[in-house]
Formats: C-alpha cells, sequence, structure tokens
C-alpha cells in the first residue's frame, strides 16, 4: 500500500527556520511562521524534513487511496518559499489575482520574497483553504492542532 512520503516529524521548526542560511529567506521564514500560526491559531509542526504545515486532514478517495495531509503550510526552499494552500477551489484563484509576484504549480503557490504578496491576502487563502478543506472532508477528518 503506498505512504505519502511527508509526515508529520516532531523536529524543531524553530532550529529549522534558523537553519536557513540566507539571512533575508530565514526573516521571511519567520514571518511566515507568525502568520500561518495566527491565522490558523494552530501550532506549527514540521512535516518532512522541509515543510512548515499547522493542523491536518485525512481523505479518502473513491479509489479506496487515504491517508493524512496538512491543512496549509510553507517551505523556504533555496530557490523560492512553497506555501501549500488546498487547491480545486474556484475562491483560491480569485485570491491569487490579488496576491501579488508569484507562480503556481499543481499544489504549491511560488513566492521569492514575503514582500512581492499582500499579506492580507494570505491570510485569506490560509483562511479559505481551511475552510475548503473543512467543507469538502468534513469536520470530523480535520484536526486543528
Amino acid at each position: 500500500m503506498y505512504k505519502l512520503k511527508t509526515q508529520p516529524t516532531d523536529e524543531s521548526v524553530v532550529a529549522f527556520i534558523e537553519s536557513v542560511e540566507n539571512t533575508k529567506k530565514r526573516e521571511d521564514a519567520f514571518q511566515l511562521l507568525d502568520i500561518f500560526s495566527e491565522t490558523t491559531g494552530m501550532e506549527p509542526k514540521m512535516w518532512g524534513e522541509s515543510i512548515i504545515g499547522y493542523g491536518a486532514y485525512h481523505y479518502k478517495y473513491e479509489s479506496g487511496h487515504e491517508g493524512d495531509a496538512m491543512l496549509v503550510g510553507f517551505s523556504p526552499r533555496k530557490a523560492r518559499f512553497s506555501l501549500y494552500f488546498a487547491t480545486g477551489n474556484e475562491k483560491r484563484q480569485e485570491l491569487l489575482r490579488d496576491f501579488g509576484k508569484h507562480k503556481t504549480g499543481k499544489a504549491c503557490v511560488y513566492v521569492n520574497k514575503l514582500d512581492d504578496i499582500d499579506t492580507d491576502v494570505l491570510k485569506k487563502l490560509i483562511d479559505q483553504s481551511i475552510s475548503y478543506l473543512t467543507e469538502v472532508y468534513g469536520e470530523e477528518n480535520i484536526t486543528r492542532k
């Protein structure tokens, strides 16, 4: 059976951010930590070696595949920040129009630095993602820790 590679760990979020070599990226990561923590009201947790995630949801597809994933999160990658929000909702696309300078991948939103984006829109994206996942998977499948 397939097992998702990115699982929550007990590693220190602060120690991980402190290990980021680029000073500006490290400062931005601490700001993102504050924004995500305040907006979600949840404690950050390391997911795998390099993703800071908040909460979790349990999913189960019609195929029978199931697992757990973080509700929202971010990672200070070398090239740019990866921001993790739920996909599949038109509201996300609407919010991204006013987000600022970014690129999108299949599941991630990529930004070079915090100064490139509107942090008020970031907070709305975080809230929207959690609301959408709660609506799709049900409150009973959401962990807000």
